[in-house]
């Protein structure tokens, strides 16, 4: 395994605000929600952008798996910067690990730490820009062998109105959950967990929630800075 520096994560600062919202518990319409949306498929054509980057690294996907027939992938959506991106492929060293996040300007930045003088060797992972509402859709149509599919302290979207802004409470959720033998999800907002976890019940899959320990090595910035400032991070896991 190579070494992984915690320079970056280390120096995050602990200023970080708590999540406010207007809603005393899970929202009142989540059930109706998410019932529509798996009775009406989602049938919005894909973005160009996205159809072209999905092509480019399905190639490689395609001949990571003609190399290695038993060959797993893992997809980490949201993934900003990358920082989780390159920590899960230095820990799953024999398994091909993709980022996929809507901002070119993200995915495009350097992470400190995770460069060879550092020790990060890990040349597993590819980072994508694209729409994660098609992008899902291309890598079920795909049928891409999922291990593990992490969905990182996604945007919460705290106001009620907001509700189908949530990946729970969106069109492309009958998708989504679909994808990985196993989800893993992290927040440090345990009403959104706990609104996905109900959702997720509506495909016959049961989420385990817990709080994580407060000296678990965070995956990205966003959960560095949580830990800092005191906020307790809580994962959501489903295994089929």
């Amino acid at each position: 395994m190579n070494k992984i520096t915690r320079t970056n994560l280390d120096e995050a600062s602990g200023d970080s605000k708590i999540i406010t919202t207007n809603q005393s518990g899970i929202h009142e319409k989540l059930d109706e929600v998410v019932q529509r949306h798996l009775t009406h498929p989602f049938q919005k054509p894909y973005q160009v952008h996205t159809q072209k980057a999905f092509d480019d690294i399905n190639e490689r996907v395609q001949a990571f798996l003609a190399d290695k027939p038993d060959g797993k992938v893992i997809l980490d959506s949201c993934c900003g910067v990358g920082q989780s991106t390159r920590l899960l492929a230095s820990l799953n060293p024999d398994t091909l690990v993709v980022g996929v996040d809507k901002s070119s300007s993200r995915i495009e930045r350097n992470v400190e730490g995770f460069d060879v003088e550092n020790g990060y060797q890990a040349d597993n992972f590819y980072l994508v820009r694209a729409d994660l509402n098609d992008f899902y859709r291309l890598v079920e149509a795909a049928n891409w062998p999922i291990t593990k599919h992490y969905i990182l302290y996604p945007n919460p979207w705290p106001k009620s109105k907001h509700l189908q802004r949530r990946w729970h409470g969106s069109a492309v959720f009958p998708t989504l959950i679909s994808l990985g033998e196993e989800i893993i999800l992290r927040s440090n907002w345990r009403l959104y967990l706990e609104e996905f976890q109900q959702a997720a019940k509506h495909v016959n899959l049961t989420g385990h929630l817990a709080d994580l320990a407060r000296d678990e090595q965070p995956l990205t910035p966003f959960e560095a800075k949580y830990q800092a400032s005191g906020q307790v991070c809580w994962q959501l896991s489903f295994t089929r």
